[in-house]
């Protein structure tokens, strides 16, 4: 009986492989634009034509490649981010598994010219379908600059599928912009059907917003921050006013690679818990800054599905920074005493020294003597001379409501009882205080 089991030709392997990691033209904008970032570039320019249909170009000023680096680049599983199994859990690039470049060049017509800044000539590689075509000598600036033609030409099937022009065209826009946003202070620009779609430059993060949102997302923002020793946290979200129906302003990112997680998404929506309606979904764009070794980013070809060594921490991490940040942004404004237009309350000097008033007590005042003429006469009269001298009893009190008003201050009484108390009709106790008179029943 014969061997039926038969290695497959590097051609057709590339097929299968770029079957998982190029699916539409969106999938070589992401992964020529990480190459790029990850050559160090400080300006990255994508011009598409018909969606990427027709022509994707990328062009970067990153440190470029050697004349051999340029032909190993479409190698499969050819890299320079790793070299053994351990570094697979400290990756620090955005690119690590070599096989992005040789599935381009398996269902494309591709043209790569590149020089390193040290050299003075640089080399073009033209390849068709795996297939090395040329490789040369050429006159060219440093950096790289890769021009993919008539992606799926020799897979019929697969650019049958692909969308109008406009599905297509939204896809690669929001690949550009994720890959923008996780690096502000690179250039970006894109240009479609010769039309400028965004020209980003350098800028931090918020800039970087609204630089591709639009300027009314600025007064939406709110920062977050958070310093743990199991992950960091910083970015901003929207308010809770500001949340929509409809995605699209939704954006993770994980040591400065963005990410799909539906866990985290879940606890964002958590945080914004009855401040928003249940349908709607706030915008936000977080950044986590974790050890590498504590995530594992070799789930998918895509490199978008991350696996946390601590997913429940930094779930309870994130959905407490965002509720702290929104408690800020509700919280009643404090009285400020060291603000100009105090509320002035008047209050008694600490140090200010109040008479004791006179007391004048009728001795023979018996509220359970029988109610004669006379004794009713002299209770009267002792009453109304009472109140006739209701003033100077109190003439005291007025001086000191007479200084100026001072500034609250509240701190416990710490009034002794003073030495002279008054007894009144063998029931009540008299005690002079501060402001007045006390008396005790």
């Amino acid at each position: 009986m014969s061997d039926i089991i038969r290695l497959l030709p590097d051609s057709v392997a590339n097929q299968i492989a770029a079957g998982e990691v190029i699916q539409r033209p969106a999938s070589v904008v992401k992964e020529m634009m990480e190459n790029a970032v990850d050559a160090g570039a400080t300006s990255i320019t994508v011009i598409l034509k018909d969606a990427g249909r027709t022509m994707i170009q990328v062009i970067d000023n990153g440190c470029g490649m050697s004349v051999t680096d340029a032909r190993m680049a479409f190698e499969r599983h050819s890299t320079s981010k790793i070299s053994k199994a351990e570094d697979l859990f400290a990756i620090h690039t955005m690119g690590f598994r070599g096989e992005a470049l040789a599935s381009v060049a398996a269902v494309s017509e591709i043209i790569l010219k590149t020089r390193k800044v040290e050299d003075e000539v640089g080399t073009i590689v033209e390849i068709s379908g795996s297939v090395v075509r040329n490789q040369e000598p050429v006159s060219c600036p440093a950096g790289s600059n890769f021009i993919v033609k008539n992606l799926f030409f020799n897979v019929p099937a697969r650019r049958k599928f692909l969308k109008a022009d406009a599905t297509e065209l939204k896809h690669s826009i929001n690949e550009f912009i994720r890959v923008a946003l996780t690096r502000p202070s690179v250039q970006f620009n894109l240009t479609h059907n010769d039309l400028e779609v965004y020209n980003l430059p350098p800028a931090n993060i918020k800039q970087r917003i609204i630089a591709i949102f639009g300027k009314g997302i600025n007064q939406n923002l709110i920062p977050v921050k958070a310093e743990t020793s199991i992950t960091g946290i910083r970015g901003f979200i929207g308010k809770p006013e500001a949340a929509r129906k409809t995605y699209g302003e939704q954006f993770f990112f994980v040591n400065g690679r963005y990410m799909r997680h539906p866990y985290y998404h879940k606890a964002v929506l958590e945080a914004y818990e009855q401040v928003i309606q249940p349908e709607s979904v706030p915008a936000y764009f977080i950044y986590f800054d974790i050890r590498p070794e504590a995530i594992d980013i070799n789930i998918h070809p895509t490199k978008t599905e991350i696996k946390f060594e601590d997913e429940r921490s930094v779930f309870q991490i994130l959905m407490a920074t965002i509720r702290e940040a929104l408690g800020r942004h509700n919280m009643v404004p404090a009285l400020d005493f060291d603000t100009t237009g105090v509320i002035d309350i008047p209050v008694f000097k600490k140090d200010h020294d109040v008479k004791v008033p006179e007391i004048n007590v009728d001795p023979g005042f018996n509220p359970f003597a029988d109610n004669t003429p006379g004794l009713q006469r002299d209770h009267q009269s002792f009453h109304r001379e009472t109140i006739r001298n209701w003033e100077k009893l109190y003439e005291g009190l007025k001086e000191v409501n007479k200084d100026h008003p001072t500034q609250p201050q509240i701190e416990p009484d710490r009034q002794t009882i003073p030495g002279r108390l008054l007894q009144f009709k063998n029931r009540y106790i008299l005690v002079p205080v501060k402001s007045g008179l006390l008396i005790v029943d």
